[in-house]
């Protein structure tokens, strides 16, 4: 199960941190994938966190300025956002696949959380 929290309404040029709280699989050998979607457009992907050695990619609209985690311990994988963009607003998720590599399919999703940035 994968459950996100920690979305919300922001400022240009804000910050987010994001959580996926996961459970039911052992975190430690599973890729994670965060990714967005906002109204009216496709499914973006945003970010991985392999499982293999916990390295990490980013979309080139987000490099630099997000940056994905986790807590083995705690179960969770974070996504920290900074200098938010307008055009970063919409419906982020976790998402895994049961592999342990990048990238990962959204087979197996949270229910999402709304990331809106506006002034």
């Amino acid at each position: 199960q994968l459950v996100e929290s920690g979305g919300g309404l922001v400022q240009p040029g804000g910050s987010l941190r994001l959580s996926c709280a996961t459970s039911g699989f052992r975190l430690r050998y599973s890729a994670i994938g965060w990714f967005r979607q906002a109204p009216g457009k496709g499914r973006e992907r945003v970010s991985c966190l392999s499982g293999d050695d916990g390295s990490t990619r980013y979309a080139d609209s987000v490099k630099g300025r997000f940056t994905t985690s986790r807590d083995i311990p705690k179960n969770v994988v974070y996504l920290q956002m900074n200098d938010l963009k307008p055009e970063d607003t919409g419906t982020y998720y976790c998402a895994r696949d049961r592999g342990r590599s990048c990238p990962v399919e959204d087979d197996i999703r949270g229910p999402g959380t709304q990331v809106t940035v506006s002034s």
